[in-house]
Formats: C-alpha cells, structure tokens, sequence
C-alpha cells in the first residue's frame, strides 16, 4: 500500500499563531504516527507559481492514515489556530510504488 502525504502552502501572516498552532499539532502528527518530511520558508521555484511563504510535506502509512489525522478530533483542536495565522492550501496525495522489473 503506497504512503500518503500531506502537503501544505502556507502564506504565514502571523508567525506567533503559526508557533502556537505547531505546538498545538505535535501531539496529534505523533499520535497518528506522521513523519515530518520537510518544512521549508524558501522553497526553490521551477516552474509556474507557487503559493505562500512555507511548504510542509508530512507523510502517514497511507492516505486514508493522512485522511484520518486531517479529519480527527486532536487536530481539529489545532486547525483553528493554522487558519487564524495563515491562507494555507492543503492536498493530501498518495505515494507512487515503482512496478517490479520483473512484471
């Protein structure tokens, strides 16, 4: 089963709300058991346009581990605080498992 990951573009306004609203996450990123793969204030642009200030990348065992976390009542206490602090996007998207060569 391919991982999920939770990607977020963050246009920070507030940065002491974005602090407390990290706190406030900690505990449920622990819980449902996600790793933070990267948090970035400088992401290296490419190609098109690329929204806010901040990128996070969190990955989860699946997607439906991902839904669950975004969806549980321990981050819905800590949500609030992101939305007072930031205009965020926020896609959750599944990992791709390269086929074996051997078919």
């Amino acid at each position: 089963m391919p991982k999920g990951y939770v990607i977020l573009t963050e246009a920070i306004n507030d940065p002491a709300g974005m602090a407390a609203y990290g706190r406030a996450a900690a505990a449920s990123m622990a819980e449902s058991g996600a790793s933070i793969l990267a948090v970035d204030a400088n992401p290296q642009l490419l190609e098109g346009d690329w929204h806010g200030n901040q990128t996070v990348v969190l990955e989860f065992e699946s997607v439906e581990a991902a839904r669950a976390w975004y969806e549980s009542a321990a981050y819905a206490k800590a949500k609030p605080l992101r939305q007072a602090a930031a205009e965020a996007n926020a896609v959750i998207v599944s990992g791709f498992e390269m086929p074996s060569a051997s078919g």
